[in-house]
């Protein structure tokens, strides 16, 4: 793919479905190599909205929506950056050859569906994963749990990300209340979820894995140093590179990332999930897209995954190398407003190597991330303080 002059007949058109903190970083990548970027998102003012060239707002649930903004836009590549899209359309207009999705329409297909990859991950790959069992309904969800899964166990809507909708379960008097919490927190009201068991772990890690073409114009897999994190009710809340692994478990962890990822095809970054205790290592869930634990590479890396996934999915060379152990902490809202400000910008910024990315978001609530600190050092512990002690100094509120 020859890359052109934006806003010209030249122009490399792409349109992002989802425009969050993830997709604006991707979009800034884009536009760094030249492209068109169309952003697209269900609510208006989207982080990637304000740095594209032109914005939608759409369901994006809606397939007759997207058909209709793909005829619009013209775009040559789609990048799906949320779960909660039409997947069933995306796979009509790859097959219709009017563009191409990014990694595959079928790959995003998958992914979406906590049930599709799971199945393919344990059922067709064989990977090693947590005890599971999927259901429609309260009476279905009581007799996995009662059948097999048992105490604790964690409960997901089979659609949604960053931990929406997910809880664990220790007592079977709270399987009423989860039901109608998964009901309630998916993308999608799919009406179905998962129940896993409990998987004794040392440590949770996710392995960026980059689907890219080499210089002879081969697809070869390369992975990120692992990224460790800490998840609050299955939201990431910290996170850290490189993540020290024994070289069996990181050997295994590599190889689970390049056989699911070899399954789904195509190019670009995904953001696989593992556990780990000792040399055993346990797929939990991957993102064909970039990660949210992965903002950490904005300082740790010489290309971040953002770049990593622009240069893949336009068919470029890449370069996984780590350049500093680095660490990120998440800014939360703290309050529900609309308008917001962020008094301690500053005081954070005098800890040394850190770095701010405020999102942009139109909208604050008590949990939502509005924005991150990335801090790099010569140790991952030196890191994982700064970040922490410089996300602290920023304090959300209300305009």
């Amino acid at each position: 793919m020859e890359l052109g002059t934006p806003l010209s007949s030249a122009a490399v058109r792409v349109l992002l479905l989802g425009s969050g903190e993830l997709g604006k970083e991707v979009i800034v990548a884009l536009q760094r190599l030249g492209c068109e970027t169309i952003a697209a998102d269900r609510y208006e003012n989207a982080p990637g909205h304000q740095v594209a060239h032109r914005a939608h707002v759409l369901d994006m649930t809606d397939p007759v929506a997207i058909r209709r903004l793909v005829e619009l836009e013209k775009p040559h590549l789609i990048v799906p950056e949320i779960e909660a899209i039409a997947t069933d359309e995306l796979v009509r207009i790859e097959a219709d050859g009017i563009c191409e999705v990014i990694p595959t329409a079928r790959a995003a297909q998958l992914t979406m569906n906590r049930e599709g990859i799971r199945r393919l991950a344990a059922e067709t790959l064989g990977l090693a994963t947590s005890p599971y069992k999927f259901a429609s309904s309260l009476d279905e969800l009581r007799a996995a749990v009662d059948g097999g899964i048992g105490y604790p166990c964690v409960i997901k809507p089979t659609m949604s990300s960053s931990g929406k909708g997910q809880s664990v379960v220790r007592l079977p008097d709270a399987l009423a209340a989860a039901w109608e919490y998964a009901a309630k927190g998916g993308r999608v009201d799919s009406g179905r979820v998962i129940v896993e068991g409990f998987v004794d772990f040392d440590y949770e890690i996710t392995m960026l894995t980059v689907r890219a073409k080499s210089v002879s114009g081969e697809v070869e897999t390369s992975f990120c140093e692992p990224v460790g994190h800490v998840q609050v009710s299955g939201d990431y809340v910290e996170s850290w590179q490189p993540q020290a692994m024994n070289p069996l478990a990181l050997e295994r962890a590599r190889g689970i990332a390049h056989k699911v990822t070899e399954a789904l095809g195509g190019r670009g970054i995904f953001g696989v999930e593992l556990f780990v205790k000792g040399d055993m290592v346990w797929f939990s869930e991957v993102s064909p897209r970039p990660h949210d634990t992965g903002l950490v590479t904005l300082g740790t890396q010489r290309l971040s995954e953002f770049e990593l996934h622009a240069r893949a999915i336009l068919g470029l060379p890449v370069d996984t190398t780590l350049r500093r152990p680095g660490a990120s902490a998440v800014i939360y809202g703290g309050v529900e407003a609309g308008a917001m400000k962020f008094p301690g910008v500053a005081e954070a910024l005098a800890v040394p190597e850190t770095d701010i990315r405020l999102f942009g978001k139109p909208e604050s609530f008590a949990k939502r991330r509005m924005g991150v600190v990335v801090a790099t050092a010569d140790t991952v512990d030196q890191a994982r303080e700064r970040a922490n002690t410089a996300a602290a100094k920023v304090v959300p509120r209300a305009a």
